[in-house]
């Protein structure tokens, strides 16, 4: 299982990207966009069995005796004879697009074939030009099993040049024990008894949808004075210190050592959490909670798209989405991998089948929703906003 100290969703971040696209932008770059019919080079596929794919660390299912071999992998290797350089080097997803962005504006090739990036992260990706489609022919499993709530999300409608690698919940994580009393709603976070007991989340695309939600907007089409209305609250309960502190992905170490009672979460981790504490509980408010996914995508000239179209559709064959989720424990963008795990003969796995943290049932489903993106004209004003508030 990844590890409880890191997370793809929680690394900290400023504006990043936009800060190096404007700097780019002063200094007499052409305009960053690239129009669709530009954005593929040469296929060496067919001539060339290899493809680099980066992903995050620990995002993906290893050998129990061996951590350097990974089987989901292997496997497709050995079905199709293409070889994965498979490397671990995203970290966080604003040093990630710095890394590649002066190659991708100036039109160049990058070396990456396939990569992992949060969702908010692929928007920008999707809205510059930069991310290829994908040919959906070459993908039946894609068409075929990708989860109908993450099918078409308001960053890439159709989901044409990306698709989920793993998806996930941001909702609230409480000590129902320490507490004595059940939590339902976001805004029982702002009840008496928690003060100076509540983490939020420092980043601003982790956090704002939930604490949207939790005001009663439409997250899927949210507002400037949706936003503000959240930090004008937020703000308010700094200055009352009712929040003990915004965090990272260390808000599980907080919860678990009883320095808070109430934080933000994510379902993924939760998971992990009540292995060894069954007290902590994780909730999908009343009002909702925001389903995200972090995504694959094919950076412009990527010089083996077809392999890398091969590999994510592979991943989409409900044996292996049902490989994967056994490992990492997100939710899984493939439900049809639930009756392959339902049907294991060991009972560990078996259970994962019944959990509605990689699962989600009808009812929870209901209260989940894919947020609307930060703009890029949005995020310069949006993010100094809040990171005041934060103290970033």
């Amino acid at each position: 299982m990844p590890e409880l100290a890191f997370s793809r969703r929680a690394a900290l971040r400023g504006l990043g990207g936009a800060s190096l696209l404007a700097a780019l932008a002063g200094c007499g770059v052409p305009a960053a966009y690239v129009p669709e019919d530009r954005r593929q080079g040469r296929d060496l596929s067919d001539s060339d069995r290899t493809l680099a794919f980066s992903n995050w660390p620990l995002y993906i299912d290893t050998d129990d005796q061996d951590e350097e071999s990974r089987p989901t992998l292997e496997a497709f290797s050995q079905k199709t004879g293409i070889r994965v350089r498979y490397t671990e080097e995203i970290n966080d997803n604003d040093e990630f697009f710095g890394k590649v962005s002066p190659a991708l504006m100036n039109h160049q090739a990058t070396g990456h074939d396939l990569v992992v990036v949060s969702d908010w992260m692929a928007a920008r990706f999707v809205h510059l030009g930069w991310a290829q489609r994908m040919d959906r022919s070459a993908q039946s499993n894609v068409a075929r099993y990708l989860d109908p709530q993450l099918r078409s999300p308001a960053f890439d409608e159709g989901r044409l040049h990306t698709v989920p690698w793993q998806s996930g919940i941001t909702g609230i994580a409480y000590n129902r024990k320490a507490l004595g009393r059940e939590i339902k709603s976001v805004r029982d976070l702002w009840h008496p008894d928690l003060a100076g007991k509540v983490t939020l989340f420092s980043g601003l695309d982790e956090s704002f949808a939930l604490l949207m939600q939790g005001n009663g907007a439409d997250v899927t089409r949210w507002t400037d004075s949706d936003f503000h209305r959240m930090c004008d609250q937020v703000e308010s309960m700094v200055k009352k210190k009712h929040i003990r502190r915004f965090t990272g992905n260390d808000y599980t170490s907080d919860l678990g050592k009883g320095d808070v009672l109430a934080c933000q979460a994510y379902s993924g981790d939760v998971i992990q959490l009540r292995a060894d504490n069954p007290d902590i509980e994780f909730v999908v408010p009343e009002e909702g909670a925001e389903l995200w996914a972090e995504s694959l995508l094919v950076p412009n000239l990527a010089r083996h798209k077809a392999n890398a179209e091969a590999l994510v559709d592979h991943y989409y064959d409900p044996a292996v989405a049902a490989e994967l989720a056994a490992a990492v424990n997100y939710v899984c963008p493939v439900p049809a991998a639930r009756e392959v795990l339902a049907a294991s003969p060991d009972k560990d796995t078996a259970e994962l089948a019944e959990n509605p943290l990689i699962f989600p049932d009808d009812a929870m489903r209901r209260r989940l929703v894919v947020a609307r993106d930060i703009s890029s004209a949005e995020r310069p004003a949006f993010a100094k906003r809040w990171n005041s508030i934060v103290g970033l």
